[in-house]
């Protein structure tokens, strides 16, 4: 099956196609059936392409499709590449992406025809995009699906386009990743002046002869283009505004696609980073930075979908913290499992959002659980997985990232417990808030409270099976012998790296003893958390420091006052003194001069013999001077 591997992203391209040529004459249900199709069928090609991989003695195999820059000795093929860590992003992809097409035939269905179709075509074209990117056997290739996911973020946020403030967020996301992809495209021009080649292979086998100066440089430009991708400080305040999109394209975003790419690629780019540990330190301390900000920003938001949104933002804090210091293979596990709790959490939340008529703020619910038991159910289990606790699926990523973070720093691991803490304090108060107590909101609002039909709880199912179960794989060694599966497929990918750091595992004392400090302190936030807010929910204005988080540390504001404002300004100046005087005076002044030169020139046409001889004269005299001129 490897060699039809392009078929994985040719049928969403293809569904992208069809249902945005034909968005005028499909019916919804045609529309649901077809857009969620070519992604069940993309993910059962990777399935099978998996089940090839998975076998022992496996090698990397590169399809080239076709040439796609030929320059000198530049060569750059549009080719793909099938190994263990591109297969498994496969399968997150296209699974938890079909979930959601699943879930949006339902969530979406009130929309009319037209948009309906345009919706899902721009999920199929998000899908293909961020599939590109994690296939590409190029850093070429791999950018293209990084400027495709950029795109689809901006059509998808802004699907609601009449509004001004939905659309104010899709360009705010747009413009923020232009940062970061700038960063990204010097990487790559580095990499074509330095080693004449993007890809993979080439790179990574001259990298190990190159001056660290140099790696330094060009991976902390790459990873300047994870920050933007990947939400990290300083290029982080775009995902919350995210928000402004249909809830399940939220989902997509934060779980299957765009914000993965950034982990994606440093993880596959593991060696350039590893032999640049000021780049590794440098990742490793803006995760920890990042997990802190966001999770303490999460404590005091009220909009359902904005806690979710911060909350992803501090959870691939943690997995720039498991890059940062080595823990590859910690770092995917922890994509992987967040892929299907976030998903969940997120889907919860439409779910919620749906019942109450698109109420997002949290202090106007409760009591929900005795009318939405599905979701409440899973819901709860997502919040278990995400604040680790055992045997949930985060408690196993989590972990694993914790404890290699202590044996890099000590200062590591208690920080990123500190924001454990808090992310089982917020994720409980959320549930707490929303699901448990008397219900808040209006009579209407309880008269049409009512569970969510099943094309929206089937998938929440599914995902609260993966979110229960998905941290098998990734068995500590302390618990079973050879029993972390993922890191045995996902070896061959991290030899090289892994065999550089030569780490030495901790001993199974010391890893247990970390384990039960990251859960007991989980557990008291998860438990605090619950006995606080059931009963009392937080209805009131925040004050004080609480106020500072919920006005999320004013980093908006200050990067209004100091960037928005000054370019506005900029841009006024040009606007209404350079362009206007400048621009449109030397345009204007040009056909001033013309329509006074032919205005005297017209005076020279007076109908007077004389005047006409004179003139005569005259030029006779001329071009008697310029032949005696030129003659010399």
């Amino acid at each position: 099956m490897i060699h039809l591997v392009w078929l994985v992203p040719v049928l969403p391209l293809a569904g992208f196609l069809i249902l945005g040529l034909g968005r005028n004459n499909l019916s919804k249900a045609l529309t649901g059936l077809m857009g969620s199709g070519v992604i069940l069928a993309s993910f059962v090609i990777s399935l099978l392409i998996f089940l090839e991989v998975k076998q022992e003695g496996f090698v990397p195999v590169t399809v080239s499709l076709s040439e796609f820059i030929n320059a000198g000795k530049l060569q750059i093929p549009f080719a793909f590449q099938v190994d263990q860590l591109s297969t498994l992003f496969l399968l997150i992809i296209t699974g938890v992406g079909f979930l959601i097409h699943v879930y949006s035939t339902s969530y979406m269905h009130e929309e009319e025809a037209p948009h309906f179709a345009r919706y899902f075509a721009y999920l199929n074209l998000f899908v293909f995009s961020m599939l590109l990117l994690v296939l590409g056997a190029n850093y070429v290739i791999m950018f293209i699906g990084w400027e495709g996911v950029g795109l689809c973020s901006y059509l998808l946020i802004g699907f609601w386009f009449k509004n001004l403030e939905y659309g104010n967020a899709a360009k705010k996301a747009f413009i923020m990743n232009r940062i970061g992809d700038l960063g990204f495209l010097i990487a790559v021009f580095w990499m074509i002046n330095q080693f004449g080649s993007v890809t993979f292979g080439e790179v990574f086998a001259k990298a190990q002869g190159t001056p660290i100066a140099v790696l330094t440089g060009i991976t902390l430009l790459l990873f300047v283009g994870a920050t933007g991708k990947s939400a990290q400080i300083p290029l982080y305040t775009w995902l919350p505004d995210a928000m402004a999109g249909p809830t399940p394209v939220s989902a997509l975003i934060h779980a299957a696609t765009m914000v993965t790419a950034g982990i994606y690629m440093i993880a596959r780019s593991n060696i350039l980073y590893t032999l640049s540990p000021v780049t590794q330190t440098v990742v490793a301390l803006t995760g920890l930075a990042t997990a802190i900000l966001a999770a303490s920003i999460a404590l005091k938001q009220n909009d359902i979908k904005k806690v979710l949104a911060y909350s992803t933002v501090s959870q691939l804090g943690y997995m720039f913290i498991g890059l940062g210091v080595g823990a590859y293979t910690g770092a995917v596990f922890h994509v992987m499992t967040h892929a299907f709790f976030k998903a969940l959490l997120f889907l919860g939340a439409g779910s919620v959002i749906h019942a109450m008529g698109g109420e997002q703020d949290i202090r106007k619910m409760g009591g929900l659980k005795a009318y939405m038991p599905v979701t409440r159910w899973t819901f709860l289990l997502a919040c278990l997985a995400i604040a680790g606790i055992p045997p949930f699926s985060g408690f196993f990523s989590k972990d694993e990232i914790l404890s290699a973070a202590y044996a890099k720093n000590p200062v590591y691991y208690a920080i990123g417990v500190a924001g454990a803490l808090m992310t089982a304090f917020y994720m409980f108060r959320l549930y707490a808030t929303t699901f448990l107590g008397d219900f808040r909101g209006t009579a209407h609002q309880k008269d049409h409270l009512h569970e969510s039909p099943s094309a929206i709880t089937i998938p929440l199912i599914v995902l609260a099976a993966l979110s229960v179960t998905g941290g098998l794989i990734g068995m500590p060694e302390v618990f079973v012998k050879n029993g972390h599966l993922l890191e045995h497929f996902l070896e061959p990918v991290f030899a090289a790296s892994y065999k550089i750091q030569q780490a030495e595992p901790a001993p199974a004392s010391k890893e247990l003893t970390l384990m039960a400090i990251s859960v007991g302190v989980a557990l008291l936030g998860a438990l605090y958390a619950w006995s606080r807010f059931r009963k009392k929910p937080d209805l009131a204005e925040a004050t004080g420091f609480g106020k500072v988080l919920a006005n999320k540390w004013y980093v908006d504001e200050i990067y209004n006052a100091i960037i928005v404002k000054p370019l506005d300004a900029l841009a006024s100046f040009f606007n209404s003194f350079f362009e206007k005087n400048v621009i449109d005076g030397l345009v204007n002044g040009v056909g001033r001069a013309v329509r006074y030169g032919s205005r005297q020139i017209r005076l020279m046409q007076s109908g007077q013999v004389g005047g006409y001889v004179l003139l005569m004269v005259i030029g006779m005299v001329v071009l008697f001077l310029v032949q005696i001129f030129f003659k010399k």
